[in-house]
């Protein structure tokens, strides 16, 4: 749906200090009917790319192209697109249904289509019940969800979020990512960005990573986790007799989950040899499995 092609972007802070380079050639493509996670610690690039994206800013060298299922037209491929900056702003002084109708208009959207679109997703963002207050009144979190119901009034087919779920609480995070998957299950292409790994692994099929403005990885969350997890395993056995529990498992680490059942932590080599004295000693073997780590814990790794 969207492709970056060699993307660079330099910027200057003033007249005498050395540009510096916030994206260095970066290459990613986002497919239709996907959810993307875009990852990177603050200053990655990751708003710089999506600046570029929105036609905000113009890259220094390379270039963007989009799908035919967003348009031809510039016009027509930025209407199909729903974006939430990560900073976004909301005209104070009107109420949040005034300033929804008149994002709605702006993107040609019938009355009567909008209304009904404006009832939808303020109930699923629940924000319903203050649609009818002064936007100046508004909190964070209810400000963050005007946003999302902004970017879907006009019924988008690609959503972009810049850093979505910062500063929400726990339950207003989990709503927000509920609703990004079910969006995603209606068959809208999502690109979220963030720097909270465990809401990308938790959501995402596919992540982008930039490390100081260059491509650290781009694809499947699980490949990416199953080509590094560890030569660790781990046993769940149940052991009856504490004192042969205490003396097979001496020198492993392990934790009791209970008077009999043991997680027991392992290496390759250990774990057959393992296996086999603890069903000599009557014992019952009640799971085997690989250690897997977190996409944390991954990209971590990779970038050291």
């Amino acid at each position: 749906m969207i492709e970056f092609r060699e993307i660079t972007k330099s910027f200057q802070t003033d007249f005498w200090a050395k540009k510096f380079k916030a994206l260095d050639c970066v290459s990613f493509s986002i497919e239709e009917g996907t959810l993307v996670g875009f990852l990177g610690a603050n200053g990655a690039g990751k708003t710089t790319s999506i600046k570029i994206m929105m036609d905000f800013i113009r890259p220094d060298v390379g270039s963007i192209h989009f799908s035919s299922a967003l348009g031809k037209t510039k016009k027509e491929i930025l209407s199909n697109i729903g974006f939430v900056p990560e900073r976004p702003y909301f005209y104070p002084y009107l109420t949040g249904r005034e300033f929804l109708e008149y994002l709605a208009s702006l993107n040609d959207v019938p009355r009567v289509t909008r209304k009904l679109a404006i009832k939808k997703w303020s109930d699923v963002f629940s924000i319903n019940y203050a649609l009818d207050r002064k936007i100046r009144g508004y909190s964070k979190g209810m400000l963050q969800r005007l946003g999302f119901v902004s970017a879907l009034v006009h019924d988008p087919k690609l959503i972009v979020l810049d850093e979505p779920l910062s500063g929400l609480d726990p339950l207003g995070r989990k709503e927000i990512k509920d609703a990004l998957v079910e969006l995603n299950r209606m068959g809208k292409t999502i690109f979220f960005s963030s720097h909270i790994v465990s809401d990308v692994e938790e959501i995402c099929e596919r992540v982008v990573v930039l490390q100081h403005g260059k491509n650290l990885y781009q694809g499947s969350v699980d490949k990416l986790i199953l080509e590094n997890i560890s030569s660790d395993y781990f046993l769940r056995v149940k052991l009856d007799d504490c004192a042969i529990a205490q003396e097979l498992l001496g020198e492993f680490k392990y934790d009791i989950l209970d008077s009999s059942v043991f997680n027991i932590q392992c290496n390759k080599n250990e774990r057959d040899q393992l296996l086999s004295k603890v069903l000599t000693c009557g014992g019952e073997v009640l799971s085997v499995a690989p250690g897997r780590p977190t996409l944390e814990q991954v990209i971590y790794n990779i970038k050291k």
